[in-house]
């Protein structure tokens, strides 16, 4: 007998440095690299079988919307009805997520839903699946068959969980190269990170949407080479002896060359934000994700950190822990 319910659940990530290397016109000409981790902060995705018999209808799903549908190609939801398109899933069925942070949060968070969702409906079909194989699938979904016009790491980084160096060889396959870190390095990286939401949500598509166009031409190539630069400093960062204050200030250079990637990245409050935060001792940080709103990051050293939260009082500050794990079944029956 088959399984009736799933549910599964995929960690959110946060992005230290590489970004935008990810996309194909630039990996797949120079080669790109991210670093990432994942966090304490996740996607919910329970699927269970639905009868038919007892309910009017074929597909009940629940996100931020609901939908009551017949058929597939009904569902509004592009990730939904492009999963159980992909993985061909015709049977009745009860969809819901949740997500312990908002949607366009710059965390990873549309990605780690179509994992887990993959994840969720590879189980309930009986089918084992590799991590890799649900990143990919996941790649497929948001950029070949949606078109989003987004970078390949964030469905890498939540379906593996932990931290890794991500590397998009030119002839596009992927190395995932784990970061080990001891659990004193961990609580040493972590409790000199701040994180603030701009309590601004934003889609990252229209940004992104330039930025890869940009990319597409040519015109970024040279900013990226350096973001690349800077990635490769920040994994022997890691690969050592954290140094917080070296590191505080790559990621201040990449972020100072990340906001003219698009003129949608930053804007004027983001700007003074960032600013603040520095001038209260915080030694460098960046917006997470594409720009525009959602979470800023900041390395800041512990005798700084009341500083800090003075000068950005007007922002929710949101501790974040690391997470060793990727997608997981955490329900099964």
């Amino acid at each position: 007998m088959g399984l009736d319910l799933i549910v599964t659940r995929t960690p959110l990530r946060l992005s230290f440095a590489g970004g935008g290397t990810d996309f194909e016109a630039y990996y797949s000409e120079f080669g790109g690299q991210v670093i990432s981790t994942a966090i304490d902060q996740y996607v919910y995705v329970t699927v269970k079988r639905h009868n038919k018999s007892l309910n009017p209808e074929a597909y009940r799903l629940n996100y931020f919307d609901s939908e009551h549908v017949n058929s597939i190609s009904e569902i509004k939801n592009n990730i939904i009805r492009e999963v159980l398109t992909f993985l061909k899933y015709e049977e009745p069925l009860y969809i819901s997520t949740v997500a312990d942070v908002p949607a366009n949060s710059g965390l990873g968070s549309s990605s780690a839903f179509a994992v887990g969702l993959l994840h969720a409906v590879h189980l309930l079909k009986n089918e084992k699946v590799s991590l890799s194989q649900l990143a990919e699938e996941a790649s497929e979904i948001e950029i070949g068959r949606l078109e989003n016009p987004i970078g390949k790491q964030d469905q890498y980084a939540t379906a593996f969980g932990g931290m890794n160096r991500i590397v998009f060889e030119k002839n596009k396959s992927i190395l995932m190269e784990p970061i080990q870190l001891s659990v004193k390095k961990v609580d040493h990286l972590f409790s000199n990170i701040m994180m603030f939401s701009t309590n601004i949500s934003r889609s990252a598509n229209d940004i992104l949407a330039e930025q890869s166009a940009d990319t597409d031409k040519g015109v970024n190539f040279d900013r990226l080479h350096k973001i690349k630069d800077h990635c490769e400093a920040v994994t022997q960062i890691f690969r050592n002896e954290i140094d917080i204050f070296e590191l505080g200030r790559i990621l201040d250079e990449t972020w100072q060359v990340k906001r003219t990637l698009s003129s949608g990245i930053s804007n004027s409050d983001i700007d003074v934000w960032y600013e603040r935060a520095k001038s209260s001792g915080a030694l460098g940080g960046k917006l997470c994700g594409a720009g525009g709103g959602g979470y800023l990051m900041f390395i800041v050293p512990n005798e700084s950190k009341n500083s800090v939260r003075a000068a950005l009082a007007d922002l929710i500050e949101a501790p974040f822990k690391f997470e060793p794990l990727g997608t997981q079944s955490i329900v099964a029956r």
